[in-house]
């Protein structure tokens, strides 16, 4: 009876080049799931930073204040730490710090336990060319699919 809960970050495909995912858990508290489960969440601009213990958390993302929630409700825009394992851990950070890459959340979805995941990438931030690439090739794209459909 468990709706599938998929919030994606549309601009992150458009603006980065995506170079390696992962799937990461999120400490999260009750109100916080709780609101996640009524889709009231969003991760638009949010972006993941390693603090000084190496620990990895997701900083601005957006998740609404739980309706029902009484003076223990959450803050919305708090960090949340990811759980990843640690070797994962140690070869993000690495990368980060050395070639100046970024780690940018592209889905937050519930598995079929229940759990909060979010899939986040190493990511490299695209060019202007790029980009106008991307808008052509999106636009070529959308009139081939509607000389496809004439044609049938």
């Amino acid at each position: 009876m468990q709706k599938n809960i998929n919030i994606q970050n549309k601009k992150a495909r458009f603006q980065y080049e995506i170079l390696d995912k992962y799937t990461a858990g999120i400490v999260l508290t009750g109100t916080e799931i709780k609101s996640i489960r009524l889709s009231k969440a969003s991760i638009a601009e949010s972006f993941c930073e390693f603090n000084e213990r190496g620990e990895l958390f997701v900083v601005n993302m957006y998740i609404e204040e739980y309706a029902f929630g009484t003076h223990y409700n959450h803050k919305p825009r708090s960090t949340r730490k990811l759980l990843l394992n640690k070797k994962e851990l140690r070869s993000l950070n690495k990368q980060v710090k050395n070639s100046g890459l970024t780690i940018v959340p592209l889905r937050l979805f519930l598995n079929d336990r229940g759990l909060a995941k979010l899939s986040i990438a190493l990511v490299k931030g695209k060019k202007i060319h790029d980009k106008r690439e991307t808008i052509k090739d999106r636009d070529n794209k959308r009139n081939l699919d509607r000389i496809k459909k004439s044609f049938r």
